[in-house]
């Protein structure tokens, strides 16, 4: 009996995660469907954004209890339904500089590249950018309420943070389905830099309780709203889109290797390995506590 319960608790992460993916990926088509009926401008904000958020309300509803605790970040920093506080500390401060990081290498090297800055002033805008700044925030606050304070933390309490990143990254990017009807290069370039973001945010995030959706969608708004001002990739052009990818993919480098110079004492500690004679470093990260300072 006792098997009985601990083979359905270690499933249930599995339940929990296809009810949020069911709703999440249709009423993100179901909300661009209507947006054009709302006269919402897609340049101010996009409201199949919000579908996340429609995914964890239906699984508030279905399991209100254990969807409290993934809010709270239980299981986002130990691979288990830990409810421990921790703030965000300086992976946080980082975390919101890698975001300019990004468009910096990616604007840049289109520019050069391409001969040519592509740079928008924000007074050219069609909507002040006070009003685009606050409602990108309000949007990209309604994706990451699911895919980082939700399916990150739910996903942490059956796999190490590396896994548990990419997987994220994947279905955040196959959640943005219109990618796929454009040229191959250009949607291999979107997923490598929506798994790659979500390598930054997993990790930058691990161990973290308080404001974990303000740092996401802080860092998610920042990163949109440069590509909004400095690169051209939504009419389909790959070039921009390749090497965007490509500038998350470098900006996720020394979170990967932080995050694997704060495991070693955690291995070592394990092993009984002495400061002196270390073992080799683990093949992956492993779901050890290396929470943000």
């Amino acid at each position: 009996m006792r098997g009985q319960r601990e083979q359905r608790r270690r499933g249930a992460w599995a339940a929990e995660a296809a009810v949020f993916l069911a709703v999440a990926f249709p009423a993100a088509g179901a909300l661009g469907a209507l947006q054009p009926a709302t006269g919402i401008p897609d340049e101010v904000v996009q409201l199949t954004q919000f579908g996340p958020a429609a995914g964890v309300l239906v699984a508030a509803l279905v399991w209100p209890a254990r969807t409290r605790r993934r809010l709270a970040g239980a299981g986002a920093g130990t691979g288990r339904d830990d409810t421990a506080w921790a703030g965000p500390g300086r992976a946080g401060r980082w975390l919101l500089l890698t975001a300019p990081l990004i468009i910096l290498l990616a604007a840049g090297a289109y520019a050069l590249l391409d001969g040519d800055a592509r740079l928008t002033d924000p007074r050219a805008l069609a909507h002040p950018f006070t009003l685009i700044v606050l409602a990108q925030l309000v949007g990209a606050c309604g994706e990451e309420i699911g895919w980082r304070c939700y399916l990150q933390p739910l996903l942490r309490t059956r796999f190490g943070p590396l896994a548990a990143s990419v997987l994220v990254g994947l279905f955040w990017g196959g959640w943005h389905v219109q990618v796929f009807a454009q040229r191959p290069g250009y949607a291999a370039g979107f997923l490598l830099a929506t798994v790659a973001m979500s390598v930054v945010l997993g990790l930058a995030l691990e161990g973290v309780r308080a404001n974990r959706l303000l740092l996401a969608g802080g860092f998610h708004t920042l990163v949109n709203l440069g590509m909004l001002l400095a690169m051209d990739e939504e009419d389909g052009a790959v070039p921009p889109m390749v090497l965007f990818g490509g500038a998350c993919l470098v900006a996720a480098v020394p979170w990967l290797l932080r995050a694997r110079r704060r495991a070693r004492p955690s291995a070592r500690r394990r092993t009984g390995a002495s400061p002196e004679r270390p073992e080799s470093a683990p093949d992956r990260i492993p779901a050890a506590r290396y929470g943000a300072r």
